[in-house]
């Protein structure tokens, strides 16, 4: 029997970190009507320059495919909070840009995920957060 790596064994335990942290937040956003996942679609729309993204680097950034993130977005256009906007230099290239009603949501559900947040950490000193998240920094 092969024994794992200190490596295979941080990558494993963050995973299964992360799998905890995604159905605790999920849970926390069913109030919303929203998955985590969309939550960090709007996220980066919110961020991003006129609300507006390409959709493959909106795929990029929230780790999923161009599909992925195209059967993502298709009950959020919907639903009125994101739509689509053709580009006008390249008519190949889709555009989403989040509505005011995504915004409104997400704005409100961005609360609820702080304190989900907070529920999750709340054992973890100021320091040990502020170390977590410089290492996640190099990581990424």
């Amino acid at each position: 029997m092969m024994s794992s790596t200190l490596e295979s064994d941080i990558i494993l335990n963050f995973t299964a970190v992360q799998s905890k942290i995604n159905r605790s937040v999920d849970g926390a956003l069913v109030v919303h009507g929203i998955s985590f996942t969309e939550f960090q679609v709007m996220r980066c729309l919110y961020n991003s320059p006129e609300m507006t993204m390409k959709r493959i680097h909106l795929a990029e950034k929230v780790g999923l495919t161009a599909s992925g993130v195209t059967r993502l977005l298709a009950p959020m256009e919907k639903r009125g909070l994101v739509k689509k906007r053709a580009n006008s230099r390249d008519a190949r290239v889709s555009l989403v840009k989040l509505t005011s009603a995504g915004k409104k949501l997400f704005i409100d559900a961005e609360k609820t995920v702080d304190k989900s947040s907070e529920s999750i950490l709340s054992s973890t000193k100021l320091a040990q957060k502020t170390k977590l998240l410089e290492l996640l920094a190099q990581i990424a």
